[in-house]
């Protein structure tokens, strides 16, 4: 593959533009807005600077890596010849079914389409498509100029050969991808995500402890060995005789503890307000975008360490 399209820019849309470029693929980039696309452009050139203090630029100048940005308004001209195309639009199922309808006039019969959708299934916007065949969920984690994870998950109908041409360039785009063996609701990372999510908001509106010790209990806890290791590999360390040993003297309790956490919760408006109080008081709203910046510099910074530490290990 030598020429990607990246539909819809925005945070993901724009990060993933990075991804490729960085990796030396021609890159067209397609929004209906002009500002948008200048958007694009400019986060990418702040981007590969920030990402050159930590080693993660890639081996190419920027100047070099952001000539292989091109930037329209045409979708036509986007995707002609494109050898992969990954559609970051918002998750509106409605629009992706219009747009991957109008898509799949314009696209060549040996296109592969990657959709960044965090939790729409590939078959609720693909299906009788000319092409469905080489469409499927291709999810990111954001930023993923940063945190390499993809989420590969085909839909009923996807060619095994399609999944298999993501993965590959995926890795070699230096991505992390996992492949999932059918659609599920949430995918793999936001079924987990949402099991800790879930507890969380629990706990607090159980009163049982505040905002500021949740996220304590993950960035000052279980975030240190989760940022270098899975649970699976966690727990396998985490007695002498590894997983079995493990299994056999704290599954009972892991069950128990289930039982008390089969208890699915709306997130309510009150307690929603009460959590964004306390985020409003460690953050201003007018700081929100200043955060992000840092967050995205801690990540460099993290990746690059790890890089370090672990030598070629990514997953």
């Amino acid at each position: 593959m030598a020429t990607v399209a990246v539909l819809g820019t925005g945070v993901v849309g724009s990060s993933w533009a990075l991804v490729f470029a960085r990796a030396g693929y021609d890159v067209r980039v397609f929004d209906i807005s002009e500002s948008a696309l200048a958007a694009t452009t400019t986060f990418v050139r702040q981007a590969l600077g920030d990402l050159t203090k930590e080693d993660l630029a890639g081996p190419d100048p920027i100047d070099v890596v952001m000539a292989r940005l091109h930037t329209t308004t045409d979708l036509a001209a986007a995707v002609v010849g494109a050898d992969y195309i990954q559609e970051s639009l918002p998750e509106r199922v409605e629009l992706k079914r219009s747009f991957y309808v109008t898509l799949d006039e314009l696209v060549s019969p040996l296109t592969v389409i990657g959709s960044s959708t965090s939790g729409l299934p590939a078959s609720s916007f693909t299906e009788g498509l000319r092409n469905a065949a080489r469409c499927l969920v291709v999810h990111p984690i954001n930023p993923p100029h940063l945190i390499p994870l993809v989420e590969i998950i085909p839909a009923p109908w996807t060619e095994a050969s399609a999944v298999e041409r993501a993965v590959v360039l995926m890795r070699d785009v230096g991505q992390s991808p996992v492949t999932l063996t059918r659609e599920i609701n949430g995918f793999l990372v936001n079924r987990l995500q949402s099991a800790v999510l879930g507890e969380a908001f629990r706990l607090v509106e159980d009163g049982v402890c505040d905002v500021d010790a949740v996220d304590k209990a993950i960035k000052d806890g279980l975030g240190l060995r989760w940022f270098f290791m899975g649970p699976f590999e966690t727990i396998d360390l985490n007695a002498n005789q590894g997983v079995s040993e493990y299994c056999r003297n704290l599954g009972p309790m892991y069950e128990n503890l289930a039982r008390e956490q089969a208890d699915p919760r709306s997130w309510s408006p009150q307690l929603v307000a009460k959590i964004n109080a306390a985020m409003r008081a460690a953050t201003p709203m007018e700081k929100l975008t200043e955060k992000r910046g840092w967050r995205d510099r801690c990540l460099a910074s993290f990746v690059s360490a790890k890089k370090r530490v672990l030598g070629a290990r990514t997953a």
